[in-house]
């Protein structure tokens, strides 16, 4: 007893020592980042920013047998015309994407007939364009919706005709050298500066049927947006690579 007496002082000591260590380390300062944040100017767009549609014309994109683009481009904006489905030129991986769209102003047809189109992050990973004013349709189909994986977490879309507008930030997935997912790719998306997707994890490619799967592809791949059929409207699109 008289033994465990004399030790028991000691033990409190070195684990108020310890403690005490912890307490400095969780005291002390984060030591500064060795590099400055560089100097953007933030525009719009901003000057590190990738324009891939200004109004002028279509040379940032191809059609999907990598011929030219033929949407018709008129009074800075270009719409969709039942020529196919437009890929940009250059691959992205990791990217903050920004697209403003319009949907027709003359309301034709109900649910996914109604001003369908979408952004295809490196043409696989479908995020919605639709009329989606009073126009019900399955909610992860709608306007904001990672098509069939996630709905908006709320509908921000404004009337037929009006420009809308999607800030997107988007990490690729990752894969192994056997194909493997090592990292699924996640999304978060603003509409009409309203946060309708957080941080989303992709659950695989877009699939209008079935149930959505990964396959193995490049860090980078091009942005592609959907012919539909419905004349939906397109302008200033800009992307910055992360």
């Amino acid at each position: 007893m008289k033994r465990l007496h004399f030790l028991l002082p000691t033990v409190l000591v070195c684990a108020f020592a310890t403690f005490n260590s912890f307490a400095d380390d969780n005291d002390a300062e984060i030591p500064p980042p060795k590099d400055e944040p560089r100097v953007v100017n933030p525009g719009p767009p901003p000057a590190d920013a990738i324009v891939l549609f200004d109004g002028q014309d279509l040379n940032q994109w191809k059609n999907e047998k990598d011929g030219p683009a033929k949407w018709d481009v008129k009074d800075g904006v270009m719409t969709v015309n039942q020529t196919g489905s437009i890929l940009t030129k250059q691959a992205f991986g990791d990217c903050q994407l920004h697209v403003e769209w319009a949907t027709p102003a003359e309301v034709k047809g109900n649910g996914q007939e109604r001003g369908n189109s979408g952004v295809y992050l490196q043409g696989h990973y479908e995020v919605q364009v639709l009329d989606s004013y009073n126009n019900p349709t399955y909610f992860h189909g709608q306007a904001g919706s990672v098509y069939k994986q996630h709905a908006p977490l709320v509908n921000a879309s404004r009337k037929p005709g009006e420009w809308q507008a999607y800030d997107i930030i988007f990490h690729a997935p990752r894969f192994d050298a056997a194909g493997k997912v090592l990292q699924p790719g996640t999304v978060t998306v603003l509409h009409n500066g309203v946060l309708v997707q957080d941080h989303a994890e992709i659950l695989g490619a877009t699939s209008h049927i079935g149930r959505p799967k990964y396959a193995a592809h490049p860090l980078k791949q091009p942005l592609l947006l959907q012919d539909h059929g419905n004349p939906v409207r397109y302008r200033n699109i800009w992307i910055r690579e992360l």
